[in-house]
């Protein structure tokens, strides 16, 4: 154990009690701080006496450039989720601290989660939940909008981490055909690689499943969503920020897109006003794709593996901007 008490900073809005049950385990060499107010100032203020950080899953007390100059102590972020990008990992990495993620902690949730999402859009859950809930029983109109059997889907995934890895599996599992896009082609993948374009023209369920970079920012905009075949399919468990959102609804009112899945929105909550809230074709979720029961106790288990390891002077896991794993106090 360090000489002194590491002092831990925990920024998701989670229970008190919840929060000192993380590092209870390490009794005496770890003390809980939290922010005094959930904003920009608050953070800053309780980053001024932090060693380790337990991020903010929400992203709204965001590790930016402002953060980090506010942290002199900082020798280590562990965020409680996959993504990182509530993170400004190049000045983190410039600061010399490491960022760990979660990785493969909700791989299963996610993944099962597109695959029903995919289900429910096929065959129209939750349109036709609606109109039987409002007193009407469409039968002939449900048949009308066309229902789909999975299995003769062609399924495209953008991304092949854990989690389009795992989707791929589950989908090809149904018998559906299934291909996927990546930065690099994967040689022990389930499914076939195809070129971006080429997988978008062949994809009539396509899964986003790709961190949110710069590169993928806007990947999806009008003109890659006009190379899917007409009535396509859109699940997203990526980032909403990957999809252009007014590409999007253009997409869907005009019948090029069938029906679109999103567990995530470019602004989160989106706005009450928002097409999207409003549109028959569109399946809404709050951001929980990976949030089952299961994959709760698989994050808190890493995150609580890591700040141990940490204050034990033992290298971290899941280090994801390449910064030394062995956790130093400043």
């Amino acid at each position: 154990m360090a000489s002194r008490t590491w002092r831990i900073l925990a920024l998701p809005p989670l229970d008190e009690g919840l929060l000192r049950g993380l590092v209870a385990p390490l009794g005496d060499a770890a003390e809980l701080l939290l922010p005094a107010t959930r904003d920009a100032a608050g953070l800053h203020a309780a980053l001024a006496d932090a060693d380790l950080v337990i991020g903010d899953y929400t992203g709204l007390l965001a590790m930016d450039a402002a953060a980090v100059a506010a942290a002199p102590r900082l020798a280590f972020v562990q965020m409680p989720q996959v993504g990182v990008d509530g993170c400004d990992l190049a000045a983190l990495t410039g600061a010399g601290v490491p960022v760990a993620n979660t990785a493969g902690a909700n791989t299963r949730a996610v993944a099962e989660w597109a695959v029903g999402a995919a289900f429910a859009l096929c065959r129209h859950l939750a349109w036709a939940d609606r109109r039987v809930r409002a007193g009407e029983w469409p039968q002939p109109e449900l048949l009308m909008r066309g229902t789909r059997e999975i299995h003769a889907q062609r399924v495209g995934i953008l991304g092949h981490g854990a989690i389009g890895a795992e989707t791929a599996s589950l989908f090809a599992a149904l018998g559906a055909p299934v291909s996927y896009w990546s930065r690099t082609p994967k040689p022990d993948a389930v499914a076939e690689y195809r070129p971006l374009d080429d997988l978008l023209s062949t994809s009539d369920v396509l899964v986003l499943a790709l961190p949110l970079t710069p590169e993928t920012a806007g990947l999806l905009d009008a003109a890659r969503l006009a190379l899917l075949p007409h009535g396509a399919l859109l699940v997203n468990v990526a980032r909403g920020g990957v999809v252009d959102e007014a590409a999007l609804l253009a997409a869907l009112d005009s019948g090029a897109l069938g029906g679109a899945a999103l567990d995530v929105f470019a602004e989160e909550p989106p706005p009450v006003a928002s097409p999207l809230r409003a549109h028959d074709n569109v399946l809404l979720s709050p951001h929980v794709a990976g949030a089952s029961g299961q994959a709760q106790l698989n994050i808190v288990q890493v995150v609580v593996d890591n700040i141990t390891a940490a204050v034990r002077g033992e290298p971290v896991r899941n280090v994801v901007n390449g910064v030394d794993p062995l956790i130093r106090l400043r």
